[in-house]
């Protein structure tokens, strides 16, 4: 698996998206392990993944599969445990060009003092309501 979208409805409608085989062993076991999450069923995925990036985004989403269900960090905490102090904005970016939202939980990475900050460009609502469904709490890391 390499990538997700969240796509708007119109835009499924009008098939401006590219099709998806949903025969494929691989979707299917994509869309069971997501409903489990949605339904409060799975904490943790299980599926294989390709990541395509910088050595620094694959650093940053390495780092954000640490980050357990049900808690969230700070920018500045992932920046720290990839041994990159000062590269607090970089780490904001490598989020936003998460290939794999959900699976790989940039959701869960939050402004000081847990302030709820961009998600998927400026799509907080989606970033709040991952983080009730994780019924999350914030956590200095």
């Amino acid at each position: 698996m390499t990538k997700i979208d969240f796509v708007e409805e119109s835009i499924v409608e009008e098939n401006k998206i590219e099709t998806v085989d949903h025969d494929h062993a691989l979707f299917n076991r994509v869309e069971k392990q997501l409903i489990e999450y949605f339904d409060g069923k799975r904490k943790v995925f299980e599926l294989p993944i390709f990541l395509n990036g910088t050595i620094f985004q694959q650093e940053v989403w390495q780092a954000l599969q640490t980050i357990p269900y049900g808690q969230s960090c700070s920018y500045q905490d992932i920046a720290k445990r990839i041994d990159r102090d000062k590269a607090v904005r970089a780490v904001g970016q490598a989020n936003r060009k998460n290939p794999l939202p959900i699976i790989i939980p940039c959701h869960r990475v939050n402004g000081k003092n847990g302030a709820l900050t961009g998600y998927a460009g400026n799509q907080t609502n989606k970033k709040e309501y991952l983080l009730k469904l994780e019924q999350t709490f914030y956590v200095n890391m």
